[in-house]
Formats: C-alpha cells, sequence, structure tokens
C-alpha cells in the first residue's frame, strides 16, 4: 500500500520539541504572589531527527485481511523513515500459541521495545507480563492485554464510537422520515469488538425515535461472507431505509449482493476505510455512500510511541515526560464531501 504521508495527527504526536508553558503571571491583587512560574516542561520529544538507536521487535497478525495487511504495512513503512530503528518483525500469526512463541523469541533478543497485536488480547496477556518483568516495555496494539500491567502504553480503535459514527450518519439523514427502517451487517460475533460496535450503533439509534432496527445478521469479515449474509437480508428485507455493514472488505460482498438484486432504494454506510469503498464513495455510483474509520494507520502510530519510548522522550504537544498510558483513536466518518481527505490512508 502507498506510504502514508505526514499527517496532523503525526503532527500532533511527534512535531518539533515542546516549548515551555511558564509564562510569568502579574499579580492582580496584592493579596496575590507578585510571580508565579508555571512547570518547566521543557521536555525532550521525539521528531524526525535521528537520535538513540532503538530496535523495536513487532508481533503483528497474519495478513489474511485488508485491514490486517494494512497494519503490518503501516509498520513496516513507518519503523523504514527512522535510520536508527531496527524492527525485528514476526511472520505474523492468528494463532494464539505460535504467536506467543514468537514473542518469547523477540524477548529472547533482548529488543528495547516490543509493539504486539495480539490474536487474543486476554490469551497473550501472560507473554505481555513476560516482556514488561523483563524491562522490555510493551506497546499492547489495538486488541487489549486483560492485564494493564501486560503493557506500557495501549492505542487503538474505538469500537464503540464506530458504531455510535455510524449511528448518528444515518441518523441524520433518515430524521425527517417517518417509521424509518435500518438493518445491520455485523462481523464475527464471537468478537467483543462486533458487539462494542453494534452497542455503539443501538445507542445512537435511540437518539432517533422514528428509527428502528428491523434485522441485523453477523458475517465473518470476508467477501464471501458478507456476500452470502448480505444476500440473505435482502430476500427477508423487502424494504429498509439504511445499512451499517462493520466492515469494508465484507462490504465488497455486500455490494456484489446489492447490485445482484437490483436494489437501490436504501443508502448504506461502511467501517474500517478501505480504499476501495472510499473509491466508491467518491464515485457517488452505489448505494454507499460513507465509511466510518478505524484507520490501521495506529501502527505506524505504534512505531513512533515505542521509538519515543526507547529514546525516553515525550510526546510534542504534551508537557508529561512521557508517552501517555493509551490512546484512543477517533472514528471518523468518510463521505463524498470529504473523501479526499482521507483516500491517502485507505488500505487494499
Amino acid at each position: 500500500m502507498p506510504e502514508i504521508p505526514a499527517t496532523s495527527r503525526r503532527g500532533l504526536l511527534f512535531g518539533t520539541a515542546a516549548v515551555s508553558a511558564g509564562a510569568l503571571l502579574t499579580a492582580c491583587t496584592s493579596n496575590e504572589p507578585k510571580k508565579s512560574q508555571a512547570a518547566n516542561n521543557n521536555v525532550p520529544a521525539a521528531d524526525d531527527k535521528a537520535g538513540k538507536a532503538v530496535t523495536i521487535g513487532f508481533a503483528g497478525p497474519q495478513a489474511d485481511h485488508g485491514w490486517l495487511n494494512a497494519i503490518n504495512e503501516n509498520a513496516k513503512s513507518r519503523a523504514k523513515k527512522y535510520s536508527e530503528v531496527t524492527l525485528e518483525i514476526t511472520e505474523g500469526s492468528n494463532d494464539t500459541a505460535a504467536q506467543i512463541g514468537q514473542v518469547q523469541t523477540l524477548i529472547n533478543k533482548k529488543v528495547d521495545v516490543l509493539v504486539i497485536l495480539p490474536a487474543d488480547g486476554k490469551a497473550l496477556t501472560q507473554v505481555g507480563l513476560q516482556a514488561m518483568k523483563a524491562g522490555i516495555p510493551v506497546i499492547n496494539l489495538d486488541r487489549i492485554f486483560a492485564s494493564p500491567q501486560a503493557y506500557r502504553c495501549w492505542i487503538g480503535g474505538d469500537n464503540y464510537g464506530m458504531g455510535l459514527n455510524a449511528g448518528n450518519y444515518i441518523g441524520e439523514q433518515l430524521k425527517d422520515k417517518p417509521n424509518a427502517t435500518v438493518i445491520e451487517l455485523a462481523g464475527l460475533d464471537n468478537l467483543e469488538l462486533t458487539k462494542q460496535r453494534t452497542q455503539g450503533f443501538d445507542d445512537a439509534l435511540k437518539n432517533y425515535p422514528n428509527i428502528k432496527k428491523v434485522a441485523r445478521q453477523a458475517a465473518e469479515f470476508t467477501v464471501e461472507s458478507g456476500q452470502a449474509k448480505m444476500a440473505a437480508l435482502l430476500q427477508a428485507q423487502s424494504q429498509f431505509d439504511a445499512l451499517w455493514n462493520h466492515d469494508d472488505d465484507q462490504g465488497v460482498g455486500a455490494l456484489r449482493a446489492i447490485a445482484q438484486a437490483g436494489r437501490k432504494d436504501f443508502l448504506m454506510v461502511g467501517g474500517a476505510g478501505a480504499k476501495s469503498a472510499m473509491d466508491a464513495i467518491k464515485a457517488d455510483n452505489s448505494v454507499l455512500k460513507a465509511t466510518v474509520l478505524y484507520p490501521p494507520t495506529m501502527a505506524a502510530s505504534a512505531i513512533d510511541l515505542a521509538r519515543a519510548l526507547g529514546q525516553a522522550k515525550g510526546v510534542s504537544g504534551m508537557s508529561e515526560l512521557e508517552i501517555p498510558a493509551s490512546i484512543t483513536l477517533y472514528s471518523a466518518v468518510v463521505t463524498k464531501e470529504n473523501v479526499d481527505e482521507y483516500l491517502p490512508t485507505g488500505f487494499s
């Protein structure tokens, strides 16, 4: 996929060194001290200039899905930007035992920092704890470990917010339509993230009493499942006003089923931010009118955070000496009006 350009998000995380906010305050009354000095926050912050050499171990997922592949590509391309960063990257696995072994190998290599997107956050918690106890700080990427002691910093997407923003977008489009109906094509129901996305969607719809969700079907984040499950939904629901699909990969299949059925009588909102979805939104020649982001650029940011951590630097724009303990990314809604802004981040 194309190299992600510098963005305002990246500039916020790692721009120039933080400027001291220690302006002298003049007393307003005789009861106040004549001068007070703000805390000195002239903290070293990570920037593009080469610093101390850092070896980052990256244990990512098996690239069997467009978003997961984009995670790996974002991590690799960001690491290449820094001459002093060495990236030790594992093969990637969705098998828990295999990934635990890969992380243990990185621990034995004594990398400076670990970035881990666990196949199963709960199952890999122990190996995260093992790394932390060995003095190797862990950046936990997206799928969260069961214990905060297993990571130094968590960075990931907002699954609840994704559903909330999808629901609010649909709500605004249908707010003036009496007795509007919507359906939902969810992801894997055994994943907590799917439940969170549905909960956010349902909570948003509570703000629009004229809208009722009349059907929900779980798919499997694949093109094939999206097509099959969407075909079943279309057969069962002869009329509805909007569809929210949790994932743009399965959305490719959903759009095929919609085209085969000749349906054009509703609007569709996707999820994650695939380039194919953004291209369709820009072309404005299908039912797909928006997608709600779950940015794979989080992997690039994880590398930035790992580099800062390895160099004992802070985050520009923040006064603290250390990087944050957690960062939740925003799920922006991409429409025809703003798609050009987000297209460079679209994944294949």
